[in-house]
């Protein structure tokens, strides 16, 4: 294969090759379903969207699994606020999610597990760890990973143990033997309610965070597997501890690559519940698109910070309505791809360091301009077929262009013939008048050798 990927394990772009020749398995973490999903979220699942795609197109099979948290303290926290039951709001939140997803063109994973279905699978691992010295008991009744007896700790991060500190969800409780140890089985609270207390040989509890994506993964996709991906942030010290835990079990590497996507930040800070400065995927659906909410995603690389604004959504469905705009002035041809020919040999090498969509994405500007040019149905046919791999420009180019007119259909149409009437009779001071009116309204015509269409446009613009 040609394809190069950035591993964050090895800092360096690997070429990669699959355990098993031509099945890829990957996992990625998924979200923690207390609340509604936002953009930072969405940037994540898109890029690994655009990932398991492109793993595919490459001729690939591909193993995709994306977990659920669906028992945790903020999900307890917020069960308990609202008066319902931890299942009722994860269910609630778990349709959410999938609603959101599906209208930004996220195909589903190959399994979605939910971490209370595997609370068997943690537990066995937990009693692997407590058999290797990995694992202690404390007097509180919590089982703790020892940290500094797993010589591999901080090569993800590629910091010295004593460089690290614990993470946000990691907080220092007593009956730790050290500040870095994590917790693998929180003791029940009496004050929790009975649904998050699972019977064990260690008492009544519930797992911690992080043994949960170590259970999912190896159980659904072995012990080793090809693809670990989830964000930036997750990097240490969720990823960290799971390999600790996977690897300090098994004696066998758990991910032999592992993938992180970039922030979504809102003025230079990361967007995130905890900050309060984030925009859920459905507020941001009620003022933009959902196939511009993907290009403003997918144009930038998905390693790279992405900064949310306005003016970068409007850039971004701007940029989509001109490559809506070619699909417009020509039936496209259905193609089979030949990835010999020049444009798709250019944007094959982009997807295939790194998944470079930037550049990809400039090939379909090429060939968009080369369809205003030519006017070619298979040109045109190219650009779809090239951006499907993307999951864009699948709509009908008039209905996209068309979506969002406040001005009747009809009467534009109606409008467009006195217009070509009047340039028919040479009166261009009226055909003039009629474009100008009609962009007042919100509505750009545009002709070609096919005829005129239109799109909608902000009025007055």
């Amino acid at each position: 294969m040609s394809l190069r990927i950035y591993n964050t394990l090895s800092r360096a772009l690997e070429s990669f090759v699959p355990i098993e020749q031509g099945h890829v398995r990957m996992y990625v973490c998924g979200m923690t379903v207390y609340d509604l999903c936002h953009l930072g979220h969405a940037r994540s699942m898109l890029a690994f969207d655009v990932v398991q795609r492109w793993l595919r197109v490459s001729g690939l099979k591909v193993t995709y699994v994306r977990n659920v948290t669906d028992i945790e303290d903020k999900i307890i926290r917020r069960a308990v606020e609202n008066g319902e039951t931890i299942r009722s709001l994860t269910d609630r939140m778990i349709a959410a999610l999938h609603q959101d997803a599906d209208a930004l063109g996220i195909e589903r994973p190959t399994h979605e597990p939910r971490a209370t279905e595997y609370v068997p699978q943690m537990l066995s691992i937990i009693s692997q760890l407590e058999e290797k010295g990995l694992a202690y008991r404390t007097e509180g009744g919590d089982v703790n990973y020892a940290v500094r007896k797993f010589a591999g700790y901080g090569k993800l991060s590629g910091k010295s143990l004593d460089e690290l500190n614990a993470g946000e969800r990691v907080a220092v409780q007593d009956g730790k033997q050290d500040p870095l140890d994590f917790v693998l089985w929180k003791s029940a609270k009496p004050t929790e309610p009975d649904e998050a207390k699972w019977q064990s040989s260690y008492g009544t509890g519930r797992p911690g965070w992080h043994i949960e994506c170590s259970a999912m993964s190896c159980a659904l996709l072995g012990e080793t597997f090809d693809i670990h991906g989830g964000g930036a942030d997750l990097q240490f010290p969720h990823h960290e501890n799971e390999i600790a835990q996977s690897e300090g079990a098994h004696d066998k590497q758990l991910a032999k690559l592992w993938m992180h996507n970039g922030f979504i930040n809102v003025d230079n800070e990361k967007m995130s519940k905890s900050l309060g400065n984030f925009f859920t995927i459905r507020d941001v659906l009620k003022r933009y698109d959902a196939e511009t909410i993907r290009f403003f995603v997918v144009r930038s690389h998905y390693r790279s910070p992405l900064n949310y604004s306005d003016v970068h959504l409007d850039d971004a469905r701007n940029a989509l309505k001109r490559l809506y705009t070619a699909l417009s002035l020509v039936a496209a041809e259905p193609v089979t791809i030949d990835w010999s020919h020049p444009s798709a040999a250019r944007f094959k090498a982009a997807m295939d360091e790194d998944f470079g969509t930037p550049e990809a994405v400039a090939v379909l500007f090429e060939l968009a301009a080369e369809v205003n040019r030519s006017q070619s149905s298979t040109v045109a046919g190219l650009l779809k077929a090239l951006a499907a791999t993307l999951g864009l420009l699948q709509a009908d180019p008039a209905a996209y262009l068309q979506a969002g007119a406040t001005v009747d259909a009809a009467h534009v149409e109606a409008q467009i013939a006195l217009r070509a009437a009047a340039k028919a009779a040479k009166n261009y001071a009226e055909s003039d008048r009629i474009r100008a009116e009609l962009l007042a309204q919100g509505v750009e015509l545009k002709d070609s050798a096919q005829g005129t269409t239109w799109t909608v446009v902000q009025a007055g613009a």
